[in-house]
């Protein structure tokens, strides 16, 4: 078929070469679009064969394939954009009346949006009416410009109503007079008459069963605006995020206006985006090179390590070598609790799939009603009860740290509290610098896409300002929409009950019995706490249909951040450990007393766990009662069982599979990650959906299960561990020895 093509060409250019003189013959390039060429350029085309050293006879061969190159250079040209004889459309004169009729067929079908309507800016005016012009002659890149803005699709009842467009096309616009491409995600709340109880039921499957009520003033870059439109917008890059929400809503209202829904408009400036064209900042150079220049210091302190070469401890603790070995090590140190590593893994892993399913839900689906019903189903409780899987990290704390002081008291008789401060500082301070140093200097440079300014920029933009609250730890007494990285809430909750535990811990060793009654009127008041403040400000830590994301924030900030509600399982944990350490390896339990255990804690479980599953119903209506008494004892239910576990498989009380289990020597290198992985699930989860740039079919366990995500967060988490984590956690080791050591020769001196 090529060959008989190429005949024809030739056959088709010999007969206008015979029979017209002056004239245009059009052709068919391959990409079927109309090219022409003069008599005068074919034979200048022989002419460049000639003086190429051909013979004046040509054969067919060297003719064709002449032919062929020169059409391919056309073509190549037709779609070439940086050059600018082609900011408008070249062919234009030559096929004017085609074109016009052929662009009032296509406006007419699908109009074009008016960038410059309404209330704009002159300069926003004057671009627009040049792109109109250029759309009307068929100008390549006003082409693309109409082309990547939202068009209405299908599937609006299925909940396809978030419209990307396409972003690349947009940012990626060169066009005539230097006007640019600008993307615009403008924000659409759509209401409806409430005399119309025919639309209700639309309205409902539009925005997919309210699985979360929205408006424009709520934050949006913790918490998705789920019933709020996202619509993109491609116009000139001197139209202002003010000129893109008049033009809108003017256009906007011209369909509206005789329908019975009513449609409110909103454009941010962080949503409008053009092509990134400035240098890095002074302060992402820096961190940059801080960072290479760690990722440096280890190499050559692990080749010194390896190579037996003499270095000091600090450049020691910073070896690559020994901090792999530490983190794929599997011996255990004395007196550790074994299943305490599988309770934080399935914590850890639990913590990332409810995490990733509110992530899920800042993307556009295809399916996003479909979506949504399937999300009402009662299993996937699993997703809904994030707040559940950070509370046995706060036990475990609580435990850790009461057998931890506790030893000491028993060897010494007395703890040196500061340093238990400064050994915490040092646990926690590097690798969470070194997180905001990334997050708010680097990450913003490495991606771009619709949601990128508001699910990243906008996170680096709150650190900047407010990130000495976080090596303060006071951050999450500042709201949760005003915190520099949001998902750190625990670490401020968590030093803050470590810094009143000394306390209690010493409280209970002293005076066994007055401690025990004191923290326990305390975890008490704790409970009443989350009931009441529950109860009466209408919170809700359960996720269900109809949730609004005020709710939600409130619910943070009034509870779930605050230490005094999160009190109770952190006193918990502070009597195991008391337990652990008093009742010893080889303490036996009666036998009936461990069944009741057993039974007990796991009847505790199950109801924290799946009691809540009809409050995820798509019919369900909020309950304050359900709401406060989920809030108030989930917490304890949920805990009790991994506390039982942990005590029973210590004392040797269990010698079952879910110990051995959850004891499994595998876990300790997820504990050495943990800390790590909660610190990077969110900056992955973010990355992916500011990179997200169309609507795909959701999928439950393809998407929520995703391996490849789930292999990102455990790299980037071996990286901060290896690289920040472990060689401070040494550094701490040889100060603390120093420390002493430097003390225990003052003492020699002194006898």
């Amino acid at each position: 078929m090529e060959t008989f093509g190429k005949i024809l060409l030739l056959l088709v250019i010999s007969k206008s070469l015979i029979f017209t003189e002056g004239k245009t013959v059009d052709l068919l390039t391959s990409a079927g679009l109309p090219s022409s060429i003069e008599d005068e350029e074919i034979l200048r085309i022989i002419g460049q064969n000639k003086s190429q050293g051909f013979s004046e006879n040509f054969t067919f061969v060297e003719l064709v394939d002449n032919l062929r190159n020169y059409t391919e250079i056309i073509e190549d040209n037709l779609w070439t954009t940086n050059n600018d004889i082609y900011k408008t459309n070249p062919y234009y004169d030559d096929f004017s009346e085609e074109i016009d009729q052929e662009a009032r067929r296509l406006l007419q079908i699908v109009p074009a949006f008016d960038p410059g309507a309404g209330d704009v800016s002159p300069e926003c005016k004057r671009q627009s009416n040049i792109f109109h012009r250029e759309l009307n002659k068929f100008s390549l890149w006003a082409l693309k410009m109409y082309d990547a803005t939202a068009k209405m699709p299908s599937g609006l009842l299925n909940g396809n109503v978030n419209q990307f467009g396409d972003f690349d096309e947009c940012i990626g616009i060169e066009g005539s007079e230097g006007i640019r491409g600008q993307y615009c995600l403008a924000y659409l709340q759509l209401d409806f008459d409430q005399s119309r109880p025919d639309l209700k039921y639309l309205h409902r499957l539009l925005h997919s069963h309210y699985a979360f009520r929205s408006n424009f003033s709520d934050p949006g870059h913790r918490v998705p605006r789920f019933s709020t439109i996202n619509w993109a917008i491609c116009t000139p890059a001197a139209c202002s995020p003010h000129d893109v929400e008049s033009s809108l809503r003017h256009a906007i209202t011209n369909y509206a206006s005789q329908t019975g829904f009513k449609i409110s408009v909103k454009v941010d400036r962080e949503m409008c985006q053009i092509q990134r064209t400035e240098s890095y900042t002074k302060e992402t150079i820096i961190v940059g090179l801080f960072f290479l220049g760690i990722l440096a210091f280890s190499m050559m302190a692990g080749i010194c390590d390896h190579y037996d070469i003499p270095t000091n401890n600090i450049v020691q603790a910073f070896s690559l070598k020994q901090n792999l070995e530490k983190l794929f090590s599997t011996n255990r140190s004395d007196g550790d609790i074994g299943t305490l590593h599988g309770i934080r893994a399935l914590n850890a892993l639990m913590l990332i799939v409810a995490h990733k399913s509110m992530a899920l839900f800042f993307n556009p689906y295809a399916n996003r009603t479909e979506m949504s019903e399937f999300l009402g189903k009662p299993w996937t409780v699993l997703g809904r009860a994030a707040s559940l899987y950070t509370d046995p990290f706060i036990m475990i704390s609580g435990l850790l740290t009461s057998y931890s002081f506790i030893g000491r008291l028993n060897r010494n008789g007395k703890l040196n509290i500061s340093n238990e401060y400064i050994s915490r500082l040092m646990r926690l301070v590097p690798t969470l610098g070194a997180l905001i140093l990334f997050c708010t200097y680097i990450m913003p440079f490495i991606g771009s896409g619709p949601q990128w300014n508001l699910v990243v920029t906008h996170h680096a933009d709150i650190c900047k300002k407010t990130w000495w609250r976080n090596f303060l730890f006071i951050h999450n007494y500042f709201g949760f929409e005003n915190m520099c990285l949001t998902h750190t809430h625990h670490l401020g909750i968590d030093t803050q009950l470590f810094a009143i535990s000394p306390l209690f811990i010493i409280l209970l060793y002293k005076k066994p019995k007055i401690g025990a009654i004191i923290l326990t009127i305390i975890a008490v008041f704790s409970t009443f706490l989350r009931y009441y403040v529950t109860y009466f400000r209408r919170l809700n830590n359960y996720v269900f249909f109809g949730t609004s994301i005020r709710q939600l924030f409130d619910t943070a900030n009034l509870s779930y951040i605050l230490p005094s509600h999160r009190l109770t399982v952190y006193i918990i944990g502070i009597f195991l450990g008391y337990l652990l350490r008093n009742y010893p390896k080889g303490f036996k339990l009666n036998q009936k007393f461990t069944y009741v255990g057993w039974t007990l804690s796991s009847l505790l479980c199950l109801a924290a766990f799946i009691g809540p599953a009809p409050m995820g119903a798509i019919d369900y209506i909020y309950n304050p009662v359900h709401a406060a008494t989920y809030n108030a004892f989930a917490p304890i239910g949920w805990c009790a069982l991994f506390g039982w576990l942990a005590f029973v498989s210590h004392t040797g009380n269990t010698n079952s599979w879910i110990s051995k289990l959850f004891a499994w020597k595998g876990f300790l290198i997820t504990t050495r990650l943990s800390y790590a992985i909660y610190l990077t699930q969110f900056p992955v989860f973010f990355y992916n959906v500011g990179q997200t740039r169309t609507a795909e079919n959701y999928g439950f366990f393809r998407m929520i299960l995703s391996f490849k995500e789930l292999l990102w967060i455990i790299f980037t988490a071996a990286i901060l561990t290896l690289f920040f984590d472990l060689p401070f956690q040494n550094i701490k080791t040889i100060l603390l020895k120093k420390s002493k050591s430097s003390k225990a020769e003052k003492s020699s001196k002194i006898e």
